[in-house]
């Protein structure tokens, strides 16, 4: 009897180390707006936390948006976190260049490291998002968008070219596992990433040939973080802390901490939406005016709704949002 029990133990065990060490990494590109709100902050350093844990493999880091050297502020915490060579895109073509009223942006950009100095030395968003879909296997890639639609949509209707000889939602359908969006108001509503280039997000979720995962707006309203990580006095020296500790102070309604929306599309593409949500199925709809509303007919998309008291959320968000960089 003992010997089988040490038998089923040793085996056991060797089979759950095989299966840790034969667990592969997410591949995730990130497309953020990176201002004009901070929520962006939060999140890119998630992404972050979770590389360091091996969780995750930073694909690239992408701007929806084009305002002076946003290119530099996603280089900023790239470069703290130790992870330079990480490509970063920016659209080329027409793009809004909404930025933080706060000036966030501006004392990271002259506090800190960054390698890239302006927008033209950053890469074409849509050729580098076809570039680096062109390498991965196939339905491997997960993508987390927390601002605009702007590039999505643009590689939907992107052509072939020297990297593959798909058209873009060929090449998309081949590469792309998810597509995670902090987007929308659900069931119904107006929503900030989807009404500011409504016709992008018509576009994308209209056409978008995987399935897509959305964290609504009243997700992230609720969970307010960032109070821990500025008064801790552990952690200096910090593009993050200062983010939180500048913009904090200069709104009343961030009293008890920031809105957390973005940081919940990162959460929930690496670790899954369970036990803290249950899913809705259907589909979104985005109206000539920006609202959008839900179709339970369909089958391809779904948000989140809450299973878990938010709290639990937010104790999380905010130990991640204090991660510090890991030497190499």
């Amino acid at each position: 009897m003992f010997k089988k029990a040490l038998f089923l133990f040793l085996f056991l065990s060797c089979s759950l180390l095989l299966w840790s060490q034969n667990k592969k990494p997410v591949s995730i590109i990130f497309d953020s707006d990176m201002g004009p709100d901070y929520d962006d902050v939060g999140a890119i350093t998630l992404l972050h936390a979770f590389a360091d844990s091996d969780d995750i493999k930073i694909l690239a880091t992408m701007a929806s948006t084009k305002y002076d050297c946003v290119a530099c502020v996603l280089d900023v915490f790239n470069t703290y976190f130790n992870r330079a060579d990480i490509p970063i895109g920016v659209p080329k073509g027409n793009a809004l260049t909404l930025r933080d009223w706060q000036h966030w942006t501006d004392t990271l950009i002259a506090k800190y490291p960054h390698r890239i100095k302006s927008n033209a030395e950053a890469e074409d968003a849509v050729e580098l998002y076809r570039k680096i879909l062109s390498q991965q296997p196939s339905r491997s890639v997960t993508i987390v968008t927390v601002g605009f639609l702007t590039n999505l949509s643009n590689l939907l209707k992107s052509d072939p070219d020297k990297y593959s000889s798909l058209n873009g939602k060929e090449l998309v359908s081949q590469k792309v596992k998810h597509l995670i969006c902090m987007a929308g108001k659900f069931p119904e509503g107006f929503e900030f990433n989807v009404d500011k280039d409504i016709p992008a997000s018509q576009n994308v979720y209209s056409s978008w040939p995987t399935k897509i995962l959305f964290s609504g707006f009243e997700i992230g309203m609720k969970i307010k973080v960032g109070l821990p990580l500025i008064n801790d006095d552990k952690i200096q020296n910090s593009p993050v802390k200062d983010v939180f500790r500048i913009s904090i102070p200069l709104s009343k309604e961030d009293s008890a901490g920031r809105m957390s929306w973005d940081e919940t599309a990162v959460l929930v593409a690496v670790k899954g939406f369970e036990p803290y949500y249950t899913l809705q199925y259907g589909g979104i709809k985005v109206a000539d005016d920006g609202k959008d509303s839900w179709d339970p007919n369909e089958t391809m998309q779904a948000y989140l709704v809450e299973a878990e008291p938010h709290e639990k959320v937010q104790t999380l968000i905010d130990k991640l949002i204090m991660h510090q960089p890991v030497k190499k």
